[in-house]
C-alpha cells in the first residue's frame, strides 16, 4: 500500500527517535546522541522527505541545544549537510547550513559564518522559505554584533523582524529574536526598551523549558542594575521565578545589584572576582559591567575629592583601594570630560581642585544672536522678492 497507510507503521519509530533524543539530551549523553543521528539514515530512507527532514532537524537541534562543546558539533553538522545534498534534500540542506552558521559564530569563526550567510541568502531568495530566511537574518545580526558592527547588526535584525511579520514564528525562534532586540537596545543604552524585550524572550523560553530562559532573566536583572534600580532586582526574584532559576548566575547579579546600591567599588571588585566564571564568560554582561564599573569608580572618586582643594593622588588611591596608575588615569579622564574642574600635578603627585566657576556664556549668546539675525534677514529677503 502507499500514502498514509504505508507510513502509519513508521509513526511509533518517529516518536521513539524524538523521545530517545530528548532522553539522551537530559542525561547529557552528547556522543551517544551524535551516534544516534548518524545511525538512523537507513530509517530515513523509508519515510517521506518531509518527515525525514523534520526528524533530522529535531535531533540536530536537540544535540546543539545541549551546548556540550564535545568538538563534534561542526563535523556532525557538515556530515548531515553532505548527506542531505547527496539525497537532493534542498530545504534540509539549507536548514542545516543555518545551524552551521551559528556554530561558526559560537566558535569565533566569523569570516566563515559571514561567507556561509551570503551564499545561503542568495539561494534562499530563489525559494520561498521565509522562516529559514528569518533565521539566517537573525544569525547575521548576531555575527555582526559580536564583531561590534552595531549598525549592520541592527539592519539585519530589522530585516529579520520584517520577514517575521508575515509568518508564524515558533516560540523558540521568537524568543531568540526578542533576545537579540534586547541586546541591541542595550548597546544603545536604551535599557528600558531592552528590559521589555528580555521579558518577552524570558516568557518564550520559559514556556518551552529552554535553558536560555536563565540568560534572558539574567539580562532582565542587568537592565534593572544599569537603570540604577537595584531594589527591583530583589523584587523580580521573589516568588516562582526566583526559585525556579536560582543558582550562581542569579546570585552574581544580586551581588552586583547590591554593590551598585551601596556604590562601593571594593564590593563590586570582590563580586567580580567571586563570580568570575558566571560574569566574565558572558560577553553581554561583561560589556555592561565595564560601563557600570567606570560609573561607580567615577562616583567614588568625585565623592572622595570633593572636600579638598589639593589632595595627593596616593591618598585617593589608598582610600579607594586601587592601584595609583588606575586612579591617576581615571582622574585625568574625569577632568577632560569636565566632570569637575582641576589639574593633575604629576611631578608632585597632587590633584589641584578648582572652585566650580560658571562658564562664560558670552560666545553662546553671541552665536544665538547671529543665528536669529540670519533668520530675520532671510524673512526680509523673501518679503522683498514678493514686492518686486
Amino acid at each position: 500500500s502507499s500514502g498514509i497507510n504505508a507510513e502509519w507503521p513508521l509513526r511509533p519509530g518517529e516518536q521513539a527517535l524524538s523521545s530517545m533524543g530528548k532522553l539522551l539530551s537530559k542525561q547529557n549523553k552528547a556522543k551517544e546522541l551524535a551516534g544516534l543521528i548518524k545511525s538512523i539514515r537507513p530509517f530515513l530512507g523509508v519515510v517521506s522527505k518531509a518527515k525525514a527532514s523534520k526528524i533530522v532537524r529535531e535531533l540536530v537541534d536537540t544535540f546543539l541545544d545541549m551546548e556540550s562543546n564535545t568538538g563534534l558539533e561542526i563535523p556532525l553538522c557538515m556530515e548531515c549537510i553532505d548527506w542531505a545534498k547527496s539525497e537532493k534534500r534542498t530545504f534540509l540542506t539549507q536548514a542545516l547550513e543555518g545551524r552551521l552558521i551559528m556554530l561558526y559564530h559560537a566558535n569565533g569563526d566569523h569570516i566563515q559564518a559571514l561567507s556561509t550567510i551570503n551564499r545561503v541568502m542568495k539561494e534562499l531568495k530563489k525559494m520561498d522559505d521565509k522562516q529559514l530566511l528569518m533565521e539566517i537574518q537573525l544569525s547575521e545580526s548576531k555575527v555582526y554584533h559580536t564583531l561590534s558592527n552595531v549598525p549592520k547588526a541592527r539592519a539585519a535584525l530589522t530585516s529579520a523582524r520584517t520577514t517575521a511579520n508575515s509568518i508564524y514564528v515558533p516560540p523558540k525562534l521568537q524568543a531568540s529574536l526578542d533576545m537579540q532586540s534586547g541586546i541591541l537596545h542595550g548597546e544603545e543604552k536604551d535599557f528600558k526598551t531592552g528590559y521589555s524585550y528580555f521579558y518577552e524572550s524570558f516568557e518564550g523560553y520559559d514556556s518551552i523549558e529552554h535553558p536560555l530562559a536563565l540568560n534572558a532573566l539574567k539580562y532582565m536583572l542587568l537592565c534593572k542594575i544599569m537603570l540604577s534600580m537595584p531594589d527591583d532586582v530583589q523584587a523580580l526574584l521573589t516568588g516562582k521565578m526566583g526559585l525556579k532559576y536560582s543558582g550562581r548566575s542569579i546570585d552574581a547579579m544580586k551581588a552586583i545589584a547590591d554593590a551598585g546600591k551601596k556604590r562601593d567599588i571594593s564590593i563590586f571588585n570582590k563580586t567580580i572576582e567571586e563570580y568570575k566564571e558566571e560574569l566574565k564568560t558572558d560577553d553581554v554582561v561583561q560589556n555592561h559591567l565595564k560601563t557600570l564599573y567606570d560609573n561607580l569608580l567615577e562616583q567614588n572618586l568625585v565623592r572622595i575629592i570633593e572636600p579638598y582643594s589639593r589632595v595627593q593622588i596616593a591618598h585617593v588611591a589608598e582610600t579607594i583601594s586601587l592601584p595609583f596608575d588606575i586612579v591617576e588615569k581615571k582622574l585625568s579622564q574625569i577632568i577632560l570630560d569636565k566632570k569637575f574642574s582641576g589639574i593633575l600635578d604629576q611631578r608632585s603627585g597632587v590633584l589641584i581642585v578648582y572652585d566650580g566657576s560658571e562658564s562664560d556664556q558670552t560666545y553662546t549668546h553671541a552665536l544665538d544672536t547671529i543665528n536669529h539675525m540670519g533668520k530675520v534677514v532671510d524673512a526680509l529677503f523673501k518679503k522683498a522678492q514678493k514686492l518686486s
